[in-house]
């Protein structure tokens, strides 16, 4: 979202200064586009809409990173794009979404199940059937009892990372450690090789949405590697491993067993998939512009630079290659409410009012790349329009924080922050805006690929760190449970709940939702408890962004997808022509 997805902050653009970005007017509050004066605007060209036309079958489609993924193990991936490029290609969940852009993107549709599941017992249980003909990559059937076996393998101590619904939904999981030992759950049934039935320890109305994450994909037993899988995953999806050396290269071939006739989503257009792996941000979007030879069927897997914007925006021919979809995400200051001095909520609503969102967007590119955040929950879940608990002024209010740090006994603080080096920018902004109210912040910038790791073991987690959440469908129980609910906060690879915030009001009220079996009240039950944790201020929302991703002139098929963060939708990539992309 990240999804569990967390947003994975690796990047951010800076304002175009040559373009007249710093000088743009106000953002708006809440939802909706926020253009600056004569500022162009990607998303304005390219929001929603699928780039270079149909694909052709064959080729080599090369993906450009500066990165490895961070899992792609199934029962590990939760982290966009790595979570949009495995179940694209690699492997296959019981339901998926649509393939197409905008509001279609969102629509349910099945993939391994013959449809998207058949509750009963009050939403209790859920049953899904298989359909015929699935294979892996060495033509074995699929069967129910490998998608048992890897949501079982969800809860294995040492495979750390993935998606937790299992852990969440699932009946008479306490003190499970994973099918490792041989011990499994008496909540997943598998009757037979094509039905599995899942008990759940309450209601859940929208559980076939759940079932698109990776936890629901197969993994056979006699394929268990442990944390060796991540190298290797066997495929169930279109695409097989050929070769991967991290760090380096993957390279992905066809998986000569897959059957699209099991398959409404995936295309699988080209013949194999490169990533080439460990680049510079820069060297990616100067290659993707120049787009010259193989680098005319490359792609952009992060984000684009901020230096790279002039570059991009001006030249119509270029700009009209990038691709800018919302996010759906926000991204937050959060604040470590485990420890002095943000155990203090006073504290806490005094960086509400420092923090300078103004500036914040200035350095993530301008309006045209994003907005002001003025709440947990993106406009995507809350009909187009961000609340707007605290209505502090887009450059804050330092007056009215000193005041609150005052009647702390705080006036002068020194905290630590932690980002992703691609964030350093925004980090300096929060720096100079906390300064105003006499906050002295200590920046520390670590590499994107460790970034989850170090922020997520709470013994050692800084005083404030700059992520983001997205939901991994549009749910408001996708998005609050998950970044403020006490009971979710791990020792080790703790996630989405950074701030380590445990109120027991809000665990009860999040659980009083979640037993909700009225989806509309449920909706409003979300929006209602964010206004109430924006009073509590264990995080700042900041802003809400788009993902600016540049794509070579011979790529065909190419989108952001709206409920994978924005990130280019692998299910039906591919090229014009097939003959430039050879390698």
């Amino acid at each position: 979202m990240t999804k569990r997805t967390r947003l994975a902050l690796a990047t951010s653009l800076v304002a175009a200064l040559a373009l007249g970005v710093a000088g743009c007017s106000e953002p708006t509050k809440g939802g909706g586009s926020t253009e600056g004066k004569g500022a162009a605007n990607p998303a304005a060209a390219n929001d929603g809409k699928i780039l270079g036309g149909t694909p052709v079958k064959g080729g080599t489609l090369t993906v450009l990173s500066n990165q490895d993924f961070s899992h792609l193990d199934p029962a590990r991936n939760w982290v966009m794009p790595a979570m949009d490029f495995g179940t694209r290609l690699l492997y296959r969940t019981l339901v998926t979404f649509k393939a197409e852009p905008g509001k279609a993107g969102s629509e349910l549709v099945p993939d391994l199940a013959t449809d998207l599941g058949t509750p009963s017992n009050g939403g209790r249980t859920w049953t899904f059937t298989l359909k015929d003909g699935l294979k892996y990559e060495d033509g074995s059937p699929i069967k129910a009892q490998d998608v048992k076996y890897n949501v079982e393998r969800s809860f294995s101590p040492d495979l750390t990372g993935g998606p937790d619904y299992a852990a969440r939904y699932l009946a008479g999981t306490k003190g499970y450690t994973g099918p490792l030992q041989g011990k499994h759950l008496d909540s997943v049934k598998t009757p037979d090789d094509r039905t599995i039935v899942f008990e759940l320890n309450r209601p859940v109305a929208e559980f076939s949405a759940t079932a698109t994450l990776p936890t629901f994909s197969p993994v056979p037993r006699s394929q268990e590697k442990g944390t060796r899988y991540d190298s290797r995953p066997f495929s169930s999806g279109p695409y097989k491993v050929e070769s991967y050396d991290r760090d380096k290269k993957l390279v992905l071939v066809r998986n000569e067993h897959w059957d699209a006739a099991t398959d409404t989503v995936r295309k699988a257009y080209p013949d194999r998939f490169v990533v080439v792996m460990g680049l510079k941000g820069g060297q990616i979007d100067d290659r993707l512009i120049a787009s010259i030879g193989a680098d005319a069927s490359a792609l952009a897997y992060s984000n684009m630079r901020p230096e790279s914007a002039p570059k991009v925006l001006p030249r119509p021919e270029v700009k009209s290659r990038l691709l800018a979809e919302s996010q759906g995400c926000t991204t937050m200051l959060q604040l470590n409410t485990s420890r002095a001095p943000f155990d203090d909520v006073k504290v806490r609503e005094a960086l509400q009012y420092a923090v300078d969102k103004e500036s914040l967007v200035t350095a993530g590119g301008g309006p045209a790349f994003n907005e002001i955040a003025t709440a947990y929950l993106p406009s995507s879940l809350t009909g187009g329009v961000q609340a707007d608990t605290l209505e502090i002024a887009p450059a804050g209010d330092p007056k009215k924080a000193k005041e609150l740090l005052k009647a702390a006994g705080k006036q002068k603080l020194k905290v630590s922050l932690t980002v992703s080096s691609g964030d350093k920018s925004r980090a300096e902004a929060i720096q100079q805006g906390l300064g105003r109210a006499g906050v002295e912040v200590v920046i520390d910038t670590v590499d994107p690929g460790a970034f989850y790791d170090i922020i997520g073991d709470t013994t050692t987690a800084p005083d404030m760190t700059l992520s983001g959440w997205c939901p991994d469908y549009p749910s408001g129980s996708t998005f609050l449970p998950f970044v403020f609910d006490g009971r979710t906060i791990k020792v080790k690879g703790n996630s989405g709940n950074y701030s380590q915030f445990k109120d027991e009001q809000t665990i009860k009220r999040i659980d009083e939702i979640n037993g909700l079996a009225d989806a509309q009240l449920a909706r409003q039950g979300w929006i209602d408890l964010d206004a109430e944790i924006m009073k509590k201020s264990p995080a700042v929302p900041v802003v809400l962004e788009r993902k600016p991703l540049l794509i070579g002139t011979n790529i065909a098929g190419a989108f952001g997808h709206p409920v994978w963060s924005g990130a280019i939708d692998y299910a039906t990539i591919g090229l014009k022509d097939p003959a430039k992309g050879q390698g």
